[in-house]
């Protein structure tokens, strides 16, 4: 049998060396792992050919490394060292050689070999044993007997009286228990991770089983969403055309109608014009004056016929790709062809602060466009201007914002900075819209109270008698305030500040009409 070949040249490994991932290559291999550059004495990092493992190098370099024995075996075959011929049956502790079973008594029959030790060979451990000796690194002629506890390796003879001197060491035969014992410990542990490594790999292959079922069934709800969809927009888009050829027949008969009216007419009108020249031209005096009331009735009547002079309909058409068409087979699609003008005397204004607002407050009214049959457009994209202008200062005009809502309606938001009345203007392609322009009162800022919404100042002031209220009311007994029941009581809840007795009106203090009741006291709070 051929010896173990390197698995990184593919030639015969002599001399393997084991790597700390348990892979064995050839030393000139191992030479060649790794950056060659670095300073002497220091770890070199490397990868293992085999298995991309990273991996250190000893520092004493590739020397250091432990031989695989065990392959070193593997190559050699189980024959006898003497004769070649026959199957190893023993081995001599002597001279470390192979024996078969005839080469075995001749051994001990020799003259020079008779006191060796011949061993049988019972096991497969024992012929692997059977081999050649390791032999020492440091000293080629000695074998590894001895194995030094504190560096933890075999020695040989000289080791152990050179650098090992003073360590403790044993015969290899006497430790290799222990030191076997805690491997197969380590290799019982071992055993149960394969077991565990084994089951998450199982695991692993059947979720990736489950991955690739779903991924399949989800690119079948994928393909099946697709075809309706696809299956949508065709049926859309052949609505679509319906749309358009409906539209296109409509508009074409409106301007053959047109058409044909407009020829009737031309035909009359020639008609009645080159019969009344023909009569001015030729006829008698007489002829004229017998004819001219049927001419005249005829012309007459003519030219009362009212007709445009433009065609009745008008070539816009377009097509939005992002308008909503709503949904068409269970799918939302979009797309929709727009043929309806904005008419701006047709749209209207909405919205609560249309014609009041308050002082520094944001308020705001709504634009509805509408088309020429007065339907609500359903999209945006029309020009509107705003203008917000004071009717007494024009440099406190107002800046509008118009937000587009894309469905036809248009907000228009201001904050106007001072009171009083402005004139608005609502254009839409440079006409009013219905209501524009129309003027907006701008109140003060509202007026918040400053007193307290009571039933009376008795009840609220705890009983003290020169506590007031600007109702007026009054109590006998010496109180300066109102009270149930009594004169100038309002009858309801109401407000210490001014009297008001809704509880969100505003206040009147301080205005020029509140002169009667400025000098009256505030009820003190509850």
């Amino acid at each position: 049998m051929s010896g173990p070949r390197c698995p990184q040249c593919a030639q015969p490994c002599a001399s393997p060396r084991l790597l700390p991932c348990l892979h064995s290559l050839c030393e000139p291999c191992l030479r060649r792992l790794g950056p060659p550059e670095g300073p002497p004495g220091a770890a070199r990092p490397v990868l293992c050919p085999v298995c991309d493992a990273e991996l250190s190098l000893p520092a004493g370099g590739v020397g250091q490394l432990p031989p695989d024995c065990l392959a070193r075996s593997r190559g050699r075959a189980a024959g006898c060292d003497l004769c070649a011929d026959g199957a190893a049956a023993g081995r001599c502790l002597t001279c470390g050689l192979r024996l078969c079973r005839f080469c075995c008594r001749a051994h001990r029959r020799q003259k020079k070999t008779a006191s060796h030790a011949v061993t049988e060979l019972e096991s497969t451990k024992d012929c692997s044993q059977a081999g050649q000796p390791v032999l020492c690194p440091s000293h080629p002629a000695e074998e590894l007997q001895l194995f030094c506890e504190q560096c933890d390796q075999p020695v040989c003879r000289h080791c152990v009286l050179g650098r090992h001197r003073h360590h403790p060491c044993d015969l290899a035969s006497n430790v290799i228990h222990r030191h076997g014992d805690a491997l197969r410990e380590l290799l019982q542990s071992s055993q149960r991770h394969l077991d565990t490594l084994g089951d998450a790999l199982s695991q692993v292959d059947e979720m990736g089983g489950a991955v690739r079922s779903r991924a399949e069934a989800v690119a079948a709800e994928i393909c099946l969403f697709a075809r309706g969809y696809v299956k949508a927009i065709e049926e859309h888009r052949d609505r679509l055309l319906k749309q358009l050829e409906d539209l296109k027949v409509q508009k074409e008969n409106l301007l053959h109608l047109q058409k044909a009216q407009l020829q009737q007419l031309l035909l009359d009108m020639r008609t009645g014009v080159e019969f009344t020249e023909h009569l001015l031209m030729s006829g008698s005096d007489v002829e004229i004056l017998v004819s001219k009331g049927v001419v005249s009735s005829r012309l007459t009547q003519l030219n009362s016929v009212a007709y445009s002079t433009h065609p009745s309909v008008d070539d816009r058409i377009h097509f939005s790709p992002h308008e909503r068409a709503g949904q068409c087979c269970g799918y939302e699609v979009f797309g929709a062809i727009l043929n309806k003008v904005v008419d701006p005397a047709r749209c209207t204004l909405h919205g609560e602060d249309l014609h009041s607002a308050r002082q520094s407050q944001l308020s705001g009214f709504t634009l509805l466009c509408r088309d020429t049959a007065g339907e609500r457009l359903g999209r945006g994209g029309e020009a509107v201007h705003v203008t917000i202008t004071h009717r007494d200062k024009s440099h406190c005009a107002v800046k509008p914002t118009v937000c587009d809502n894309g469905d036809g309606t248009y907000c228009i938001s201001y904050s106007p900075e001072e009171p009083g009345l402005y004139a608005v203007c609502v254009c839409v392609k440079g006409q009013h819209v219905q209501g524009s322009p129309f003027t907006l009162t701008v109140k003060p800022k509202f007026r918040e109270h400053q007193g307290v919404f009571h039933c009376c100042t008795f009840c609220s002031s705890g009983g003290q008698k020169a506590a007031r209220c600007a109702c007026g009311g009054t109590m006998p007994g010496g109180y300066q305030g109102c009270g149930h029941g009594h004169k100038g009581h309002p009858g309801c809840h109401h407000w210490s500040c001014c009297g008001q007795v809704k509880e969100s009106s505003e206040c009147l203090c301080g205005l020029p009409s509140d002169t009667s009741q400025r000098s009256l006291l505030r009820t003190v709070a509850l």
